[in-house]
Formats: structure tokens, C-alpha cells, sequence
């Protein structure tokens, strides 16, 4: 069976679409630190160029090899979690990333299963480590214990860099955690009481929203659905459905203005319909993100 590139491998990517925030911080970090700072980072690697970025580099120091999708959403916090650490080795080891859906042939070389996969690179050897992208917390962890394996010492950042991170919310680590296991009751649950706490957390808000989407998308036939849309415009359910499947799959833009679209067309109820519904998803996201600001302005010329 071919891999399923347009979904993350794990729940936890598919909730966590406040990924794009720490991905549109991380581009600008890159954008600021110029070509250099980029390439320094991370190797974009292709079928072609595979053999010498990674396992001739291999035979020196390790790598470890990001197969991924970069134009999902979902997994972008993780990318950028991926290129931090690997800039905190300081060339102990080098991060190799390769976009699967460009190069079809090497992802089913690779024998993925999911996106991301991470793969260890050394001594012109591979192997997989884990699937799925995981928390910050807990890759630091994974890979701690593949370099201790080697003998390599991961380095830290260095004392006194930057402010230090407020310790996380019991609230918002129980739903990460009841993510992770799939729970989704949990997870609504201890969203549900961080908001009620402090109306105003953003990181809840996205949280509880993504848990939604995933309720509501999870028995659906992506490509069913999907079609009948595009036969039946008229059909405001299925447009919802379609959208939030869009939304889910990293479409955000087009799951947008699919909705606007059905907000000019109708009137009444179902036009309500999809204003709420639409306002729904908008809450999925970040207020800043430069999608929701789009949508908004998009729809306010389609009420007015």
C-alpha cells in the first residue's frame, strides 16, 4: 500500500494545527539568519542527490534523515523543532530532509508508512527510528538515546541563552498526553477546563478546536465526500464536511474559501450555517495567522 502522505502519522500532528504559529516563526528565523543560516540547518535532499547528502555524509557523522511532507502544516512545528536540535548538536551530528510527495520513488525505497519517518544515517548504514511527529519533549528523548547508543553527547543550549520557558499548564500537558494515547474525550476535557479557567488561552482554543475537527472528520471518506461536494455545490453539509476534510489535510485557504463561497451563494439558515461553521475553524488556527486574516476579510465581503 502506498504511503498516506496527506495526513500526519500520528494524532497528535493532526491536532496540533497551531503548528503553523511555530512555523511561520521558524521561516522568519530562518529568513533572518540568510541563506547560511539555512543551509546550515538542514540538507534538502532529493532522490538524486540522496547517496552523497546522507550516506556518504555518514561515513564521517551522523545523520539523521526527516522524510516529510513540508507543505503540511502538521508536521511543520516538528520540522522546526528538528532543525533547533540539530543546530544545538553544532555539527555533531547533520539533519537531511526529504520531501516524500517530490520524491515518490525514495519514499517507497524508504518503506514509509507514515509522515514524517525519521531515519538514523551512519557509517553508509540506515535505519528507521520512529514514525510520526512527536513533541519536543519526547524527541529530545528519542534521539538522547540514539546518540548515547553511538557515543555521541547531544549538546544543550548554551547557559543563559534566551529567556527561559514557562513551565507548561497541567491542563494542556493532560491533553497532549490524552492526544498522543488518541483519547479524545480526555483531551477535550482538560481543554475544556483550561478555558474555563483563562477564557483567553489561545493554545485551548486550538486545542479544543482541533479536537472537533478530528471528531468530526474521523469516519469520513476523504475522497467520497469530496466528490459529492464538487457534484452537489448546493449541499451545505457536505460542504462543511468537505472543508473540514480540506482543513484537516493542510488545505487551509481553499477549506476557507470553500465556506465563504457557500456564504455567498445561500441565505437564511444555511447561510448561517456556514458563517458559524466557518468562524469554527477559524479557531483552529492562530488569530494571526496570515490564512485566518484572508479568511475574515473574505468573508466580511461575502456578508456585506
Amino acid at each position: 500500500m502506498a504511503a498516506d502522505f496527506s495526513r500526519p502519522g500520528s494524532l497528535y500532528g493532526a491536532v496540533d494545527l497551531g503548528a503553523r504559529k511555530q512555523a511561520l516563526e521558524a521561516q522568519a528565523r530562518r529568513e533572518t539568519a540568510g541563506p547560511a543560516g539555512a543551509a546550515s540547518a538542514v540538507i534538502e535532499t532529493t532522490s538524486a542527490t540522496f547517496n552523497a547528502d546522507v550516506v556518504e555524509r555518514s561515513l564521517n557523522v551522523p545523520v539523521i534523515v526527516e522524510a516529510t511532507v513540508p507543505r503540511a502544516e502538521q508536521v511543520q512545528q516538528f520540522s522546526g523543532t528538528m532543525e533547533k536540535l540539530a543546530a544545538e548538536a553544532g555539527g555533531a551530528w547533520l539533519l537531511a530532509r526529504v520531501d516524500v510527495e517530490a520524491n515518490p520513488e525514495l519514499a517507497q525505497a524508504l518503506r514509509m508508512r507514515a509522515v514524517p519517518t525519521v531515519y538514523l544515517a551512519f557509517q553508509g548504514q540506515l535505519m528507521p527510528l520512529f514514525e510520526g511527529p512527536l513533541p519536543e519533549a519526547q524527541l529530545r528523548q528519542a534521539l538522547a538515546q540514539v546518540f548515547e547508543q553511538l557515543g555521541i553527547e547531544l549538546l544543550a543550549p548554551p547557559e543563559g541563552e534566551g529567556p527561559a520557558e514557562p513551565p507548561i499548564d497541567p491542563d494542556l500537558l493532560a491533553a497532549e498526553q490524552a492526544i498522543e494515547k488518541g483519547d479524545l474525550d480526555a483531551a477535550a476535557a482538560a481543554y475544556e477546563r483550561l478555558l474555563a479557567r483563562n477564557p483567553g488561552d489561545e493554545d485551548a482554543k486550538i486545542g479544543l478546536a482541533g479536537v472537533g475537527l478530528v471528531r468530526r472528520t474521523q469516519h469520513l471518506d476523504e475522497a467520497g465526500v469530496l466528490r459529492r461536494a464538487a457534484e452537489d455545490p448546493a449541499d451545505v453539509d457536505l460542504q462543511i464536511q468537505a472543508a473540514d476534510l480540506q482543513m484537516l489535510s493542510g488545505a487551509v485557504d481553499e477549506a476557507f474559501e470553500r465556506l465563504v463561497g457557500v456564504v455567498r451563494r445561500t441565505s437564511g439558515a444555511d447561510r448561517d450555517k456556514a458563517r458559524v461553521h466557518l468562524l469554527g475553524l477559524f479557531d483552529a488556527l492562530p488569530s494571526d495567522d496570515p490564512s485566518v486574516t484572508k479568511g475574515r476579510r473574505n468573508l466580511a465581503n461575502a456578508l456585506f
